[in-house]
């Protein structure tokens, strides 16, 4: 098939619509981002990228603490409104109905109603052009207590999380395979079951 050139551009997806929490009790905002990701296993990190002009820019640098609360499809509405206004003027968490939770491992809140929610404490700023980088140690993860089973198994598959690509919201589909199926050796059969036709 024939491919299409464009020049260098900020084009990956799909990526998660996360809505970071930040602040602390006094003055709290929530913001939309999806430029976000791993970085470390062992010690876990993470990063977001804020435009400097972005009012949480402030809150982020001052407190250097962030909570980046994953986003079920439920909730894509609240995660666009987050993302279009500024908590300069508006109180997102009341406008979204939104529940934010303290913890004791960083002053900004959780957002209660998001099953799955990274506790973050920045290690590090580095500016990149229209955007910082904000480094971050994971300190704590919380999740709700339906995504986990009586064996205390964590099943991402029932947070029903949301996905952004190129500028629309999508609920995650159907599983097409886990971590290593591809490699994964077949089963033999077992010869002591009867086969059709020779019973």
């Amino acid at each position: 098939m024939e491919k299409v050139k464009f020049r260098g551009g900020a084009l990956l997806a799909p990526v998660p619509p996360v809505m970071v929490s930040c602040g602390d009790a006094a003055h709290r905002n929530i913001l939309t981002v999806a430029w976000t990701g791993i970085l470390n296993t062992v010690p876990p990190k993470t990063y977001i990228a804020v435009r400097p002009q972005r009012h949480s820019h402030g809150l982020l640098t001052e407190h250097r603490e962030f909570v980046i609360n994953l986003t079920p499809a439920s909730l894509v509405r609240a995660a666009d409104y987050c993302g279009m206004y500024t908590g300069k003027r508006v109180d997102k968490f009341a406008a979204c109905r939104l529940t934010p939770q303290y913890v004791d491992e960083v002053s900004a809140p959780l957002i209660a109603e998001c099953p799955l929610s990274l506790c973050c404490r920045v290690s590090e700023i580095v500016p990149m052009g229209s955007h910082d980088l904000f480094f971050a140690d994971i300190v704590a993860v919380y999740a709700d207590g339906e995504l986990m089973d009586d064996k205390g198994k964590l099943h991402m598959e029932r947070a029903a999380l949301a996905a952004y690509v190129h500028g629309e919201y999508f609920a995650l589909g159907k599983r097409l395979g886990k971590f290593g199926f591809s490699a994964a050796k077949k089963k033999p059969k077992n010869k002591n079951t009867p086969q059709r036709g020779k019973s």
